[in-house]
């Protein structure tokens, strides 16, 4: 088995378990209470470690062994999710959600707590992971491995992971949170595996202040680096919002059962999926410039029109064309950075990258339960349900032709 197939073998498992995961942490604690804001606390505990830790994992994985710390930050999540599961088990049966409040307080506690140290473990992981694959491909092969990359994890993390978290869900609750355990352990055992030198090639000791220092500077430096990272960061946010408002919205308004629910989700998989194989082709048919300008301007009307889904078919296509423009943007905006960054500054700039990036997101899910919250005193509750994804598409079509010139001539400077 070559270091890449086995590299993104590992990545499968891991997105197996973050795709199990999906559908279980907003579906438990939608189980524990009924309050929106309430529900988006979870997917928040998980995704806040992204603004708190994100300059430390670029430091961390620009000084030590890449593929050491993806191990450890593996074992990390595996015994989180293994301690979650416990947490299930010990306060089962579940006592039915309340409007307000939560049902079973000590087991929403521990909800957050496995989620912030599962995002916390996943920033370190994500950072060192994405600064490894330049070393295991040629600059030329980035596009094609990152597509095969991402087809893999789309392929556990949206398709086969919510389907199966959902049938897990429906067979025992705490089995979504358990396998997740296994799958972990796994994917330490194809990592332990791979051959190379994944340690930058840079002297120590240094000083934290200046090296994330130079980080910033590169950053700063590059005008396509950073509308790329702005521009990301405001889709996240726009993108954690209907993530979340799609749970009640399915519940409540369309009726959807978990199962139901979990294939939703997993018809933008497909979408991602053939995004991720379609990207390299469509850049280089288009060009890098144009390919992103109107993958970008699509995702506006995707959001837009999960509020005016009439089922969950009609939904899941929403997703797919969602998540299409999604992959083929982020196929050419993380292989360009992967081309511009030098390898001894990987981690720290693309720690910096995403924290633009992916720092958006616990806002997305904040503003996604306040929406719901606010819109309930002047709008009906099936239609307050609906907000987050309006919101989302007029913040997406504002955003295209904010950053659809600054794209352009970022590329120009190159």
């Amino acid at each position: 088995m070559t270091a890449l197939r086995r590299f993104i073998l590992a990545s499968g498992m891991t997105n197996l378990a973050d795709g199990v995961a999906v559908v279980a942490w907003g579906w438990i604690a939608s189980l524990l209470t009924r309050d929106a804001l309430l529900v988006a606390l979870v997917p928040v505990a998980l995704r806040l470690p992204w603004v708190l830790l994100a300059l430390p994992a670029g430091i961390v994985t620009d000084r030590t062994d890449r593929r050491r710390l993806i191990l450890a930050m593996d074992a990390v999540r595996g015994l989180a999710f293994a301690g979650a599961a416990l947490a299930i088990w010990a306060a089962l049966p579940l006592a039915p959600a309340p409007d307000a409040g939560v049902s079973a307080p000590g087991l929403y506690l521990a909800l957050i707590l496995a989620a912030f140290t599962v995002g916390g473990a996943e920033v370190f992981r994500d950072n060192a992971a994405q600064t490894m694959l330049p070393a295991l491909v040629p600059p030329e092969r980035l596009e094609r491995a990152n597509g095969q990359l991402w087809s893999a994890e789309l392929l556990t993390n949206a398709l086969i992971g919510p389907a199966l978290g959902a049938v897990l869900i429906g067979l025992w609750l705490p089995l979504a949170f358990g396998m997740n355990a296994v799958a972990y352990g796994l994917a330490m055992l194809l990592v332990a595996g791979l051959a190379g030198q994944f340690r930058p090639d840079r002297p120590d000791p240094r000083n934290w202040r200046v090296e994330l220092g130079e980080g910033l500077g590169f950053l700063r430096a590059s005008a396509l680096l950073r509308v790329l990272a702005w521009t990301t960061g405001f889709w996240n946010l726009f993108h954690q919002m209907i993530v979340i408002g799609v749970v009640l919205h399915a519940q409540e308004n369309l009726n959807l059962s978990a199962t139901a629910y979990g294939l939703t989700l997993a018809g933008g998989a497909i979408g991602g999926i053939a995004g991720s194989l379609m990207g390299e082709r469509i850049a280089r048919r288009l060009g890098p410039v144009r390919t992103m300008q109107w993958m970008l301007l699509a995702s506006g009307p995707c959001f837009a029109a999960m509020a005016l889904a009439p089922n969950a078919v009609t939904l899941a296509l929403c997703f797919a064309a969602m998540e299409f423009s999604g992959l083929v943007w982020n196929v050419v905006s993380v292989s360009t950075r992967q081309r511009l960054i030098p390898d001894a500054l990987m981690g720290r700039v693309n720690s910096i990258y995403r924290l633009l990036a992916w720092g958006m997101m616990p806002l997305g899910l904040v503003l996604s339960g306040l929406a719901v919250t606010l819109a309930e005193g002047v709008l009906p509750r099936d239609q307050a349900l609906t907000v987050p994804f309006l919101v989302a598409g007029a913040g997406s079509f504002v955003l295209s032709f904010a950053v659809w010139g600054k794209i352009r001539r970022g590329f120009a400077q190159l």
